[in-house]
């Protein structure tokens, strides 16, 4: 393997992602963002670098990338799922139910559909709806444990059934349900 190979938009992304992991956002950053260069069409790097923005509270530029993965692999479900979610995060729960739209279409088989609908009920206050769906996606999450470990963090925040108040706020409560639980349900 020649000294250019290692260089290949691949191993730019590999870069990034090690950056990332390790807590250095403005090298990741800039290592997606020469990735992009390196390869335009490919949305791979448009989505880690969207997800970089949001795990830095940028949803806007969080949502401009993700946006673009989608628009370059339109059948990335993960992409889908994410952008919705950061749509929903932001309080703008009819943006996230037109994107999730097409996951619906997904078989029986994929946690996705079920934590769109979990995320439908929620939105409606339907706690007790909510809850059985996003444990029936649990359930058939085999592939991504962060994306579980992010709804188990939403099932936590949620009331318990034997009350209608939310847990006392230990710090587990999810960005995404205290994202929604301030901007109120789409009623």
């Amino acid at each position: 393997m020649s000294q250019s190979d290692n260089l290949s938009p691949r191993s730019t992304l590999d870069q990034a992602l090690e950056a990332s992991a390790q807590g250095d956002s403005t090298v990741a950053t800039e290592l997606f963002l020469q990735a992009i260069a390196e390869q335009p069409d490919s949305g791979a790097a448009h989505f880690l670098l969207g997800s970089e923005f949001a795990a830095l509270g940028d949803i806007g530029r969080a949502e401009h990338h993700i946006s673009t993965a989608l628009l370059l692999s339109p059948q990335w479900h993960v992409a889908r799922y994410q952008l919705g979610l950061l749509q929903f995060s932001d309080g703008r729960v009819p943006a996230a139910l037109l994107t999730w739209q097409p996951l619906a279409e997904l078989p029986d088989s994929s946690p996705l559909p079920h934590w769109v609908q979990g995320f439908v009920a929620l939105a409606r206050d339907d706690f007790d709806g909510a809850r059985p769906l996003f444990v029936a996606g649990l359930e058939r999450n085999t592939d991504n444990p962060a994306m579980s470990a992010d709804i188990q963090r939403v099932l936590a925040a949620m009331p318990s059934p034997e009350t209608s108040a939310p847990p006392a706020d230990d710090g587990v409560a999810h960005v995404l349900l205290s994202n929604y639980q301030q901007s109120g349900p789409a009623h």
